[in-house]
């Protein structure tokens, strides 16, 4: 695998004057294309800065966000955008999905604003709608379903345009540990089998041992990290704890 993205040395800054905090100091890391990373780390820690900084939301203060080469931090607003669009699925804790939209209108949407031919559209959506559980889902309207099929639905609308990247923020935040546990199965799937590299934040021990890789933020700064190699899923789960406990934040244990 070839590197995807790479993160050197990024600094974000808020406030001005003497209400200045530090929200990332220094942070470098790189992720592999098909790679699954978790980002994990104390409330306050800059799991969600990071996560924003590399979404374009937000604007690092200094050092550089790459991803396949291109430097990112110094794009225009017009340059975002399309970039925003053509590279990046985002998957929110609350879905996200329009209302007045079915399913399948809201999965497809990504591409029908990419002006995306209708056969080459239906052909994703039936195939993304199949291995994620949701055909039978696709012209219901998103409050027809339940919490995890509203997600399943934002999956495969992340997953549809083929971005080069999946940020996910807290995605299994509103839903309950079955629903958790099937959410991240389908992370599983798209990892797996659509070679989807996912960059997630999470507080949840049991939702970063699905990860291959997790990244231990703590006062702006990666502290540690936990590669998956050979260990299995339980034995991730009890290290993440450890490791938690070790950093002083607590992990979801639900």
């Amino acid at each position: 695998m070839d590197t995807l993205l790479e993160i050197k040395n990024v600094t974000k800054y808020y406030g001005s004057g003497d209400a200045v905090s530090k929200a990332l100091n220094g942070v470098s890391f790189s992720m592999e294309h098909g790679e699954f990373t978790a980002v994990m780390g104390a409330s306050g820690s800059g799991k969600s800065t990071l996560l924003n900084v590399v979404a374009t939301i937000d604007r690092p203060s200094s050092g550089s966000i790459l991803l396949d080469g291109a430097d990112i931090s110094g794009m225009r607003e017009r340059e975002l955008a399309a970039f925003r669009r053509d590279r990046l699925g985002f998957i929110f804790q609350e879905y996200n999905l329009l209302d007045t939209l079915t399913v399948a209108e809201n999965i497809v949407l990504p591409l029908n604003l990419k002006k995306v031919p209708v056969g080459e559209t239906m052909r994703r959506l039936d195939t993304i709608a199949g291995s994620l559980g949701i055909t039978e889902q696709l012209e219901k309207f998103p409050r027809q379903l339940s919490g995890g099929q509203r997600q399943r639905a934002a999956c495969a609308r992340a997953l549809i345009s083929e971005p080069a990247l999946i940020l996910a923020d807290e995605p299994t935040g509103a839903l309950d540990s079955a629903n958790s546990k099937g959410l991240m199965q389908i992370f599983t799937t798209m990892n797996r089998r659509f070679g989807a590299s996912i960059l997630m934040v999470t507080h949840d021990a049991v939702v970063g041992s699905y990860a291959s890789r997790i990244l231990f933020l703590k006062d702006g700064s990666i502290w540690n990290e936990l590669v998956r190699g050979e260990r299995d899923r339980q034995t991730m789960y009890h290290e993440i704890l450890n490791t938690m406990a070790a950093l002083g934040g607590e992990a979801d244990v639900r």
